[in-house]
This record gives C-alpha cells, sequence and structure tokens, in this order.
C-alpha cells in the first residue's frame, strides 16, 4: 500500500474546508446583487447545493465520477457507490477518502454557479429538481471526462482545477436554463440594482480566500506545483481586476465597487486551469485579458437580449473559455512536468487544439442536456418552472420560503 504522506493529507483537508467555504461566500456574492426581496432565496439555492449534491456524490456520483479512474471512457461505474471499499484506500499520498471529500467541495459549487444566471424568477421545486439532475446527467460525465481520466484527460487536454469542468459547465448550463426562463419582469427597462454591494465583496473576499483551495489544493500536495498554483492564483485575480476597472473606467467614466468584485472573480475564474501549469509572468496575461474581455462580455446579453441576471455567462463561461483555451498558449512543462508545452515555450498547436476541442464539447453538451432537463422539468411540473408576475413582484423570499431577509420594520 503506497505511505500517506501527512503533511500533503493535512493541506488537502484544509483546502477541502476552504472550497467548502467558497459557497457560502458565492451565496453571499450572488446575494448582495439581488433585490432585497431575493436574497433569502439567492443564499437557500446556494446553501441546498451543500445538501443535495453531497448525498448524490457519496450514493454514487463519487463512482461515476472516478470509477474506472484512466478508462478514456465517458462514465465511470458503481464500484466505489455508498463508498465502498474507499475506507483504507490511498490516493497518491494522500488517504482516498480526503480525495473524495476535496472533489465533492468541487461537485457542490458548480451548480451553486448556476444560481446567478436564473436569480429572482425560478421556481423552488424546479430548482430543488434541476440541480439533483444536473449533478447526475452533466456534472458526473464532464468531471470522468476530465478528472477521472476519461477521452478528454486521454487526448491530453489540461485543467488543473476545473477551467472546463466547473466553469465552462456551469456557464453553459446556467445559458441554456436563462433562455428557458426568460426575462425577469421589467428587465432591461426597468433598474435593478444590488441591494448591498458591501455583502457582495464580503462574499467576494470570501471567494477568493476559498480559491487558493480550489487551486493550489488540486496539487493534492504540499510541494512546489501547489506554491506555483497559490501564487498563480493570487496574481490573477489581482490583474484581472485591474484590467476590468481600466476598461470600465475607460467605457463608463467609472470604476465601481461592483467592477473590482466581479474582476476578481473573472480573473480566478480564467486561472483555474492554469494555475498548477504556467509560472512567470504568464498569470498576469490572462488575468489581464480576462478582466478586459469579461467586462466586455457583459454587453453580449443586451445586444441579443438574454437575461443573465448577475453575469454567469459573461464571468464564469466567456473566463472559463480563456483561461482554458489561454493554457494552450503559456502552458510551461518546466513549472509542471505532468503537463506539456504550449505554444509560446515549442509544444506546437497541438495543446492549443485540444483545449479548443475540450471547451467546445463541453459546453456543447453541457448546454444542451441542461436544456433538456429544464425542458423536462417543466413539461412535468403543474406550475412549471418559473414564477407567476405577482409572486415575482412580492419576492421569492416571502412567495417560496415565507421570510424575509430584513425585518427592520418590525424591530
Amino acid at each position: 500500500m503506497p505511505e500517506i504522506n501527512t503533511g500533503d493529507t493535512a493541506w488537502v483537508l484544509a483546502a477541502t474546508a476552504l472550497v467548502l467555504f467558497m459557497t457560502p461566500g458565492l451565496a453571499l456574492f450572488y446575494g448582495g446583487m439581488v433585490r432585497a426581496k431575493n436574497v433569502l432565496a439567492m443564499l437557500m439555492q446556494n446553501f441546498f447545493a451543500m445538501g443535495i449534491v453531497t448525498l448524490l456524490w457519496v450514493l454514487f456520483g463519487y463512482s461515476l465520477a472516478f470509477g474506472n479512474f484512466g478508462d478514456g471512457g465517458w462514465i465511470g461505474n458503481f464500484d466505489y457507490a455508498g463508498l465502498k471499499g474507499l475506507t483504507n484506500g490511498v490516493t497518491g499520498s494522500i488517504p482516498t477518502l480526503a480525495f473524495v471529500a476535496f472533489q465533492l467541495t468541487f461537485a457542490i459549487i458548480t451548480p451553486a454557479l448556476i444560481t446567478g444566471a436564473i436569480a429572482d424568477r425560478m421556481r423552488w421545486h424546479a430548482w430543488v429538481w434541476f440541480i439533483a439532475l444536473w449533478s447526475i446527467l452533466v456534472y458526473v460525465p464532464v468531471a470522468h471526462w476530465v478528472f477521472g481520466g476519461g477521452w478528454i484527460a486521454q487526448r491530453g487536454a489540461l485543467d488543473f482545477a476545473g477551467g472546463t469542468v466547473v466553469h465552462v459547465n456551469a456557464g453553459a448550463g446556467a445559458l441554456a436554463l436563462v433562455f428557458l426562463l426568460g426575462r425577469r419582469k421589467g428587465w432591461p427597462r426597468e433598474p435593478m440594482a444590488p441591494h448591498s454591494l458591501p455583502l457582495t465583496l464580503l462574499g467576494t473576499g470570501i471567494l477568493w480566500f476559498g480559491w487558493f483551495g480550489f487551486n493550489a489544493g488540486s496539487a493534492l500536495a504540499a510541494n512546489l506545483v501547489a506554491a506555483q498554483a497559490f501564487l498563480n492564483t493570487f496574481v490573477a485575480a489581482a490583474a484581472a481586476m485591474i484590467g476590468w476597472l481600466i476598461v470600465e473606467r475607460l467605457k463608463a467614466g467609472h470604476a465601481t465597487t461592483l467592477g473590482a468584485a466581479s474582476g476578481a472573480v473573472a480573473g480566478l475564474v480564467a486561472i483555474t486551469p492554469c494555475a498548477g501549469f504556467v509560472g512567470g509572468l504568464a498569470p498576469v496575461a490572462i488575468g489581464l485579458i480576462a478582466g478586459a474581455v469579461c467586462y466586455g462580455a457583459i454587453a453580449l446579453k443586451f445586444r441579443y437580449n438574454y437575461d443573465d441576471s448577475l453575469d454567469v455567462v459573461a464571468v464564469h463561461l466567456v473566463g472559463g473559455i480563456i483561461g482554458s483555451i489561454l493554457l494552450g498558449l503559456f502552458a510551461d512543462k518546466t513549472v509542471n512536468p505532468a503537463g506539456a508545452d504550449g505554444v509560446f515555450f515549442g509544444g506546437g498547436w497541438g495543446l492549443f487544439g485540444e483545449q479548443v476541442l475540450a471547451v467546445t464539447f463541453v459546453l456543447v453538451f453541457s448546454f444542451v442536456v441542461s436544456g433538456i432537463i429544464g425542458i423536462a422539468i417543466r413539461a412535468f411540473s403543474p406550475n412549471g418552472i418559473r414564477v407567476s408576475e405577482e409572486q415575482e413582484d412580492e419576492g421569492l423570499d416571502l412567495t417560496m420560503h415565507s421570510e424575509v431577509g430584513y425585518a427592520l420594520e418590525r424591530v
């Protein structure tokens, strides 16, 4: 049996806690951006992910994602259903159960990202069914293709911590739901300003903090690659924030706190697939490009008239695409011998092509299957997947959960 390294194990356990903390951070990030009457609904959608996805992952999700590891196929098997046979297992230099828990936190936050796109208008029961089905039918297969040694990994595409598995996957699913749900009542004519930017900035700080576990933890060891991923995460977020604010100042005439928060997250998204495969000034370039391009991508929803409430498509889908494809240019085997060399380091265009293929396939797969799931739920639900106009006016906090986020008038 391989020997367990206590230092590596301690780091992965800490990283697991950091990544789980990202989901409440995401809830606050999104919660501050919605109107006050919908803040609890947003928090609830995110927190519910920590419950339902955990149960599904333990029952069979992990087994389907990581069973038959390295088979180059499309899906795993049920060998580890109910975590059977994993009690004394070792993965690399850590207990397999630590790896199970670490990957679980990825499975939780990925569908939670979708909630920002559907804010203010999706029925609670529809979201419950959607997140359960999406986790099984979309997340698990993609996780196997990339993280579980499936066909994308075997072809040679790289994804250190989830550019395709997490961000492109969630962004494409979010776009499909946006088209199914339609626009919020009054959008874009009526202003729908964030009700609490301090909450959004607090959420951003938690996300940035947790992202060190997300990226550096994906090394699965306390080693040089983890240190490189940690620093890359730091630098890319900072660069993207600056890139976003520069473009925002030039285009809109002012730099905003919401822009600073969104820019930092765009950089975190873009560096995710690259974190353990690039070095030097690459994270600066990746961050600056992501900040500028993701800011520009917000204009797409106004041009094409789709209501992505909190810019999930612009930040996560576009940011994930940017990071995954730029990896084909900036990858450097001197940083990580398990990776490959990109175009700028003498590796030719092979890796770049595989990155484009991986992004394209995951995007199309997630968009199509997410749409089918949404259509099926709508067909079998007596009230559909969208709240009524009256419920939308009153707010989802009261109509879906019989609660209010702020009860100051009762004090």
